[in-house]
């Protein structure tokens, strides 16, 4: 009984995700400004654009190695494989997508354990959200800097926001062990390994960005827009927003960051990149009960 009401719960949240998707794609109002800039692309921007595209599978294969090691150094005394690692990332992809700041994404991986265990995962979760969140906030910052014409136009109330989100940070991943210790096991080796792995992942999203960037003509090159890929990602992570939002808020930064619709229309065909194709994707991992 236990096992039939969690595949409800499951088969709920697939449904719920593929109608918010479809919704999302019957109300879009820009389908003749994204053919247009389809018909404008050349050779060397259509690889650029397939590139993207075959990049999801690789950072979906990082979090899946974020995920599988936080787990298998939770404590759990069972090791998690990487299948299923990557199973339950491309599932909470759909959870994440229907609750409000994504905050069902780790309870939707605790569905398909055999043996879920909510506190521990939860824990777990927690820890890779912060060292994903530090490393963005960190790059972020950094290449804030070397931006002074992006510092003014977020302004120093920015800035300090910046810092304290910071502070917190550093603070939780410090406490960290001690706070979650009658859940989980979490040592500082295991926040140091999930924060270079949140940086690899990151990495990888502003390669993406820079590739559907470079595909619509709104980049010439790779170095002249460095700084601006990790302050794109910092502005949308410290910008409050909720899934029903979220394809608007990438496109509006990228429209103020790089100057032209174009990059709007990239930061939107990322958001269907790196989230429309994982969810489809999870019918053809799923697992036969």
């Amino acid at each position: 009984m236990n096992r039939r009401i969690l595949h409800i719960i499951e088969w709920t949240v697939v449904l719920a995700a593929y109608g918010y998707l479809t919704y999302r794609l019957v109300t879009y109002d820009n389908y003749p400004l994204v053919m247009a800039g389809l018909r404008a692309m050349g050779m060397s921007q259509w690889l650029a654009l397939i590139a993207c595209c075959a990049l999801m599978p690789v950072n979906m294969l990082i979090e899946a190695w974020r995920w599988q090691t936080l787990m298998n150094r939770a404590g759990t005394g069972s090791r998690m494989s990487w299948r299923e690692a990557q199973r339950q990332v491309y599932y909470s992809k759909m959870a994440g997508l229907i609750t409000p700041w994504r905050l069902g994404e780790y309870p939707a991986r605790a569905l398909l354990m055999d043996r879920p265990s909510m506190p521990q995962v939860l824990s777990m979760g927690a820890v890779g959200s912060a060292t994903m969140t530090a490393a963005i906030v960190g790059c972020g910052a950094i290449a804030l800097l070397g931006l002074p014409a992006v510092s003014a136009m977020t302004g120093n109330g920015y800035l300090y926001i910046l810092a304290a989100v910071g502070l917190v940070l550093v603070a939780a991943l410090a406490l960290a062990p001690k706070l979650l210790q009658r859940w989980a096991q979490v040592s500082q080796r295991t926040i140091g390994l999930s924060l270079l792995q949140s940086i690899l992942r990151l990495g990888c999203w502003c390669l993406q960005l820079a590739l559907a960037l470079y595909a619509f003509g709104a980049i010439c090159n790779l170095q002249s827009a460095i700084c601006y890929l990790f302050v794109y990602y910092l502005l949308l992570t410290i910008t409050p927003n909720v899934p029903i939002a979220e394809v608007g808020v990438r496109g509006a930064w990228a429209m103020a960051l790089f100057g032209t619709v174009n990059a709007a229309l990239a930061g939107v065909v990322l958001w269907v990149v790196n989230t429309l194709l994982p969810c489809l994707c999870w019918l053809f991992m799923k697992k036969r009960a």
